[in-house]
Formats: C-alpha cells, structure tokens, sequence
C-alpha cells in the first residue's frame, strides 16, 4: 500500500485509535498488505475486520498481528491490540481506498465493466499494460464494495497503472465503487441477461452499467463503449468524457474485420486504429475475446502505448483467472474446456461458438449446468441455450442437475442430432463422462459457480494416472 502512518489512517478513514498512544501511532507505519483474510496478513499490514454472514473478523485479529499485521481496521476495541476503531468497516475501507488514489497522483485508473467478460478484459488489459509500468490489477473476480478496496489498497508509489473490475447487483453500486476509485478512463463492454433476476430488466441493467461513464470528469476522461451493443453505445448521452467507440461497426474508431478463428478456437483478425492497422492473433480461446482484446488496445492506445508494443503483448496473453476458457489436453487424446467460473445466456453462445470451431471433425460435449439469478426468464432463456447447443452441432449434451432441465427440454425441442441426457448432479456426470469420453473428444463444461462444474472439469482434468 502507499505508506501512511496509523495516524494518518485514523484521519482519511474517520477513526480513532485505540490500544495504542497516539504519538506511538504517528511513527508506526502501515506500508505491507491490506487484508480482510487474517490468513493473508503480513508484516507492516493493517487487518480490516468486516462482520461477515458466517463469521465475525474481529476473532481473527489476533491471528491477523501474529501474522505481522500493525494495527486492525474495527468497530469496537479488541483488547491488547492496536486498532482504528470506526463505526462502519465498510465505509472506513472505502475511504482508504480513497486515500490511496488520492496520494497516487500519477495514477492512470481504468474502470472495466459490463455482464459479461469483466474479468477476461482486466485479465488481458493488466498483461498488456504491464509490459509498459508496473500495473495491479484485481486477483479472480474483485469487483465488489469488497474486492475494489482490496485492489486499491495493493498500489504501492510505483504503481502506473490501476485496472478496477466493476461489478453491480443493484442500482448505485458501481458508483459507489466509482467514487472509491475514480477513473479516468472507462470501460463498457455489454448488457446482457446476468443477474436480470436482481435488476429487473435489461433496461435496469443498462442503467446501472452507465454509472461508470457517468462519472468519469468531463475534461480528461475517456469512455470505451462497444458500438456492437446498441445499450452500450446510448452511454455516450450520459457521459460528458471524450467517447472511443470498439467494436466491428464501421463506425468504431478501433474495429476488427475479418475474424476468424484458428482451429483451437483463438481468434485472428485485422484491426484498425488511429494509430495504424495491424494484424491480431489472439493466445485466448473464443470469438469473444475480440470485443475484449478491441477494449484493450483502445485503453492501451489512450494511455500513450504504442501499437507495435500492444499487438505483440496481446498474442503473448494466456489466462489469467481460473475456470474462464480453461483448455486442458489430456494425454489419452480428450480436449477440456473449463468456462464454468459463471455462466449467463450470452457467455453461454460464447462458449458453445468455441467449442463448435475446436470441435471440428471430433466427437463434442457440452456439459451444462444452470445459470442463475435469470429471474422470470430463467426457463426460457435455458431452452434457448438447449437450442443453440443443437444449432452449434453439438454430438453430446449432458445437463447437470434438475435446476437445469429446461436446457435438455429446448435441445429436445430443437431440430438436430445432438442426444440429450440429463443428469442428478456432477458425480453422476463424472460417472458418465469417464465411462464415454474417448481420444478425440472435445468436452465445454459450463454453468454457475455454485453448480460445481468448474470442480468436475477440474478432477477430469488431473493427469490421468492421478484419476480413480
């Protein structure tokens, strides 16, 4: 973190301190990892106590100073120990977050948003600009009042550049993660069908996504808006920054043309710039890495990168976050495809467009589970999937659990070849998939976290003498 004294703390987070004198605490400095995992504390730390649904942190404090950490971010006293006593962990840990942009004036903040893709883009957008001044950005999927604070507070006074992932399940949330980190530069990618559960609506979703054009400053900023989603492209009324339109529209002013994808799924095409054109070849599986690598290089280019530079680190690229077009080759000859971090209706046609191209000329699974928080549509949607799975030619369908029925019932009502089965849970598709999986085959497993899949593709993936 950028160094500050725990005096300094208690001012920007509106706290007092206890368990300590003041004047000791003017000269005790806070410049290792800010955490709110008393497991991940360390030396020079300060430990944020939040009061979780299962657990309360102010019982791992102890744990959290034993471990290094020099004081406790809390709401009450814990005896023996200095902390920053403050009425609201949250507020107080957005306010540091605060503070530590605020101090990093040379900066250049980047907010990424959008239903789906969020994680993959800032995956690729921190490869990129990494290669040009030391970068942080979000480990996994930190996108939440939580994880945004964790990110900020791991800038350090060499950081160059800070990409913050914007998450939001309600209206308000992603400015309220705006103005804990202000960008200068932000990032639309889609509005899709996640979490319309929650929202209501794809208009509710729309809305909410547009609280990060809206707020970034008039004079310097630069909104990335994706001209292929017509949701997307209305943001440029609501933000008064200079506007980048992304996409293959002939009205994007960075444009793919001419994709292709190579038969392991990796994504070829031409770009266009202001900067000059070039030639991609992308190291990630999936069509749908072109809008993201087009958000990239348009960040990249805004923030003084030259092209020669983006193309090259773009090809390097490889995954970064566990479970997102996770390509595993096994030595008897079957080909993974783990994608089931989360799963919506739109990274669902994403994932089945990639597995129809790897698939070429082999036997192909799709194995799926259910994809939640779709609200009334929820069974709909799933059967539309259910239909594209037959649409993209897939041999063998396998739904997982009875929550996802309706996939099986749209594959069943579509006009194809693909057999259909339906399993109780991912044991009995283990079950299934070691019985019938042989040389040649290509398996997508994909669905929400909480149906497990990312754990099944995991265990299939393990080296085969491992296996029982």
């Amino acid at each position: 973190m950028i160094p500050m004294t725990l005096v300094e703390v208690a001012v920007v987070t509106g706290g007092r301190l206890v368990g300590i004198p003041e004047e000791q605490a003017a000269s005790v400095l806070v410049d290792g990892p800010v955490v709110t995992d008393s497991r991940e504390a360390g030396p020079g730390g300060l430990y944020v106590a939040r009061v979780g649904e299962t657990a309360d942190g102010h019982d791992f404090v102890d744990a959290a100073a034993e471990a290094g950490a020099v004081a406790a971010l809390t709401t009450r006293p814990v005896p023996g120990r200095a902390c920053v006593l403050v009425p609201d962990t949250q507020d107080a840990f957005a306010r540091l977050a605060r503070a530590v942009v605020d101090r990093s004036l040379d900066l250049a903040v980047v907010g990424i948003t959008g239903s789906s893709g969020k994680t993959s883009t800032k995956d690729l957008l921190g490869t990129v600009l990494a290669t040009a001044g030391p970068t942080v950005a979000p480990v996994g999927s930190y996108n939440s009042e939580v994880g945004v604070p964790l990110t900020v507070c791991r800038v350090t006074p060499e950081t160059r550049y800070l990409v913050v992932e914007m998450g939001a399940r309600g209206a308000g949330h992603i400015a309220y993660l705006a103005e804990m980190a202000p960008p200068r530069i932000g990032v639309v990618l889609n509005v899709g069908t996640a979490h319309v559960g929650e929202f209501g609506s794809r208009e509710a979703i729309a809305r909410a996504k547009s609280e990060l054009p809206a707020a970034l400053p008039a004079a310097t900023g630069v909104a990335v808006l994706n001209a292929d989603d017509p949701a997307v492209r209305a943001m440029a009324d609501v933000t008064g920054a200079r506007v980048v339109l992304v996409g293959e529209a002939e009205e994007a002013a960075v444009r793919a043309t001419d994709v292709t994808l190579d038969a392991a799924g990796r994504p070829r095409f031409t770009l266009t710039t202001p900067a000059g054109p070039a030639e991609v070849a992308l190291g990630l599986v999936g069509r749908h890495h072109v809008a993201n690598a087009l958000a990239v290089v348009a960040v990249a280019l805004e923030l003084g990168l030259a092209l020669d530079d983006v193309v090259p680190a773009l090809a390097a690229a490889r995954p970064v976050s566990r479970w997102r077009m996770e390509v595993s080759e096994r030595s008897d000859g079957v080909t993974l495809v783990n994608d089931a971090y989360n799963a919506n209706p739109d990274s669902m046609r994403a994932a089945l467009e990639a597995l129809e191209r790897m698939g070429e000329g082999r036997r192909t699974w799709a194995v799926l589970g259910t994809m939640l928080e779709l609200g009334a549509e929820s069974d709909a949607l799933h059967a539309q999937v259910g239909a594209e799975v037959v649409a993209r030619g897939v041999d063998e369908l396998v739904v997982v659990g009875d929550a996802a029925r309706p996939l099986a019932d749209g594959a069943r009502a579509a006009s194809g070849g693909t057999r259909v089965r339906i399993v109780a849970d991912a044991d009995a598709a283990e079950a299934l998939l070691r019985a019938e999986l042989r040389r040649g085959d290509v398996a997508l497993f994909k669905s929400s976290r909480d149906a497990g899949l990312r754990l099944l593709g995991d265990r299939l993936a393990a080296p085969l003498e491992e296996q029982t």
